[in-house]
């Protein structure tokens, strides 16, 4: 494979401002290896939505519609798992690399209908490369992924997966390395964090030129974001939450001085973004029975008491901007964003306590389509939730203990 790769745009900033360059014709996705043909492809009836869960020694591939699996496909060490934004691929972390997993069904548009496509799933030899790789967010039709041991962010666009063994990167780099996160809008404006090896402090937005248009200092202990109606970007903060709406930030404060909110989820359907809520700083292992609630067009937090306790992969969001909640009772709460009131109450799993470690499996939660699929440790399970009813449609085993899991459209 030849490789063109051209000069470096390099973008003059003020001292201490994000360091920004641009290889916008050079592969940014290493191939490894020799990459093997591509399986056979079939024409499907229809979208085929697929899961991919990680387990000890794999990923398997789950067909979303009737839970069997796939294929498992093996890996080493501790995955992490993210959709990759265009309806078919998903990247999984591991090692100082986001690898590339082809889940095997698409549907490409054609005039006023699509037509869907089904192959086997496989790895398809591509990489991203990053010291520590850490958060991929995906938002405006690019993705963004942030590695943690050197500050660099790498933006692509992810319809290029699939046509492409190594799409076009852009790639900035922040000051300092950092346990960090980097989303960019639809115009182009990029919103990172501002931190080093012992901090997170903050964060600052640029335009597409790398000139910068915003800055803050108040968000201490900075930590997840989320994307909410009208592209507003929510970033988590140890005294409240930032909000980077319409070119500016503006920050809500928790009514404790330390009301830490860290994991969000956020829909293009609600001005509102589910996050957790944690009061004790020198806590091992905090289990909040609280949730919050900040309405990005207002700047109003909102905290509710759900009466059970949650984990980090308990959060998430539904096709009409419904919040949902796996609480450690075994149960999966449909929330009103607006209101705070829980509309329904699904058993779903056995009840269960969160791990000390945050990398041991505990239940998970993530919607594709209509349903919300559930991850059973105990019983090495997959549980399907048809949202609109609120009934348990479907249950399949898995290969493993589920610990990760991302789904994609098909």
């Amino acid at each position: 494979m030849t490789r063109r790769t051209m000069s470096l745009l390099l973008v003059p900033l003020l001292a201490g401002a994000l360091t920004a360059c641009s290889t916008p014709s050079s592969p940014g996705a290493a191939q490894t290896g020799t990459p093997s043909a591509p399986p056979p492809t079939a024409e499907a009836q229809g979208p085929s939505p697929r899961l991919a869960v990680s387990h000890a020694s794999g990923v398997a591939v789950v067909d979303a519609r009737t839970l069997k699996v796939l294929a498992d496909l093996p890996t080493t060490g501790f995955v992490r798992l993210n959709a990759a934004g265009d309806g078919r691929h998903v990247l999984a972390t591991a090692g100082d690399a986001w690898r590339v997993l082809d889940l095997g069904a698409w549907t490409e548009p054609h005039g006023d209908h699509g037509h869907s496509f089904t192959t086997a799933p496989r790895f398809t030899g591509a990489t991203f490369a990053g010291s520590h790789p850490g958060h991929v967010v995906v938002h405006g039709g690019r993705t963004v992924l942030f590695a943690d041991g050197t500050g660099e962010i790498q933006v692509f666009d992810p319809a290029k997966l699939a046509t492409s063994s190594a799409p076009a990167v852009v790639r900035h780099r922040t000051p300092e390395a950092h346990h960090g996160v980097a989303v960019q809008l639809a115009d182009a404006t990029l919103v990172h964090s501002i931190g080093d090896e012992e901090a997170r402090t903050g964060a600052v937005a640029r335009d597409v030129s790398g000139r910068e248009v915003a800055r803050t200092h108040a968000c201490p202990g900075l930590h997840g974001e989320a994307v909410a109606a009208d592209h507003a970007v929510t970033l988590g903060c140890e005294d409240g939450i930032l909000v980077f709406r319409d070119g500016k930030f503006t920050k809500v404060a928790s009514p404790d001085a330390y009301g830490r909110i860290g994991n969000q989820a956020g829909s293009k359907a609600s001005s509102v973004v589910l996050g957790d809520y944690k009061v004790d700083r020198d806590a091992k292992l905090e289990r909040p029975t609280r949730i919050s609630l900040t309405d990005t067009a207002t700047g109003r937090l909102r905290l509710v008491d759900v009466g059970v306790s949650y984990s980090f992969r308990s959060l998430e969001r539904g096709p009409r901007g419904e919040a949902l909640l796996l609480g450690t009772d075994g149960r999966l709460r449909v929330i009103d964003p607006a209101t705070g009131r829980t509309t329904r109450s699904i058993p779903v799993v056995r009840p269960w306590s969160e791990p000390l470690e945050w990398q041991d499996p505990r239940p998970a939660v993530r919607v594709v389509g209509d349903r919300a699929y559930v991850t059973d440790p105990t019983a090495s399970a997959l549980v399907a939730v048809d949202l609109a009813t609120g009934r348990v449609v479907g249950r399949g085993t898995l290969p493993g203990v589920p610990s990760e899991i991302a789904g994609v459209s098909g």
